[in-house]
């Protein structure tokens, strides 16, 4: 279940929005969200940290987005899939973007885009139980593109079976025929040394 939101400007780890509602029923949310800002802190240094990634702290798990200028995290029970939380995560960043998008860098103060907060809470509400059909559906997709990349794994493993098996059978036949050159080069000596001691 998604607990808490956070959105951020990563060049300076400036909070721009927030779910208001968030953490009600987590116990030591003013502790989690410290974390989600010291994160934030740590991501503004620009350490070529990656653009999704997953963090886990005590019962929950951060996951965030970093898409241009903003870091899209929300904080989830360690059980809620990660395929919805990072669905979850795009869909923000996408209306985010499509609202806010031309102001970002320019907001002076934290919380800026304190009202996208309805979109985040109505966003919230769609992910929030994992057997809805909508998210059942999301889950399906995912599998069928992992077990469409399985089977294109194994298909590209059993081709370079194939090539090994080839690559094999080249170097029987260079270890084959450099005996026999070996052999020829050896004969050719012995010759050249007859005909050296012949004159």
């Amino acid at each position: 279940m998604v607990k808490v939101t956070m959105l951020a400007r990563v060049m300076d780890g400036l909070p721009l929005a927030e779910g208001l509602d968030d953490g009600r029923d987590v116990q030591d949310v003013e502790y989690y969200k410290q974390q989600i800002k010291a994160l934030f802190k740590n991501l503004s240094k620009g350490q070529n940290d990656p653009s999704r990634m997953s963090v886990e702290s005590g019962p929950y798990i951060f996951h965030y987005i970093i898409e241009g200028p903003v870091c899209y995290l929300t904080m989830c029970d360690r059980a809620y899939p990660k395929k919805l939380a990072f669905q979850y995560l795009e869909d923000l960043k996408n209306e985010f973007e499509r609202v806010n998008g031309n102001q970002i860098e320019t907001a002076a103060r934290p919380y800026a885009f304190i009202k996208f907060d309805t979109f985040i809470q109505r966003t919230k509400k769609l992910y929030q139980d994992t057997r809805t059909q909508r998210n059942i559906s999301k889950l399906n997709d995912e599998l069928y593109e992992v077990h469409q990349i399985m089977t294109r794994n194994v298909q590209e493993v059993l081709g370079v079976g194939e090539k090994l098996d080839q690559v094999s059978q080249m170097s029987s036949r260079l270890t084959s025929e450099s005996r026999i050159y070996a052999d020829k080069a050896k004969d050719l000596n012995r010759q050249a040394l007859i005909r050296k001691w012949a004159l």
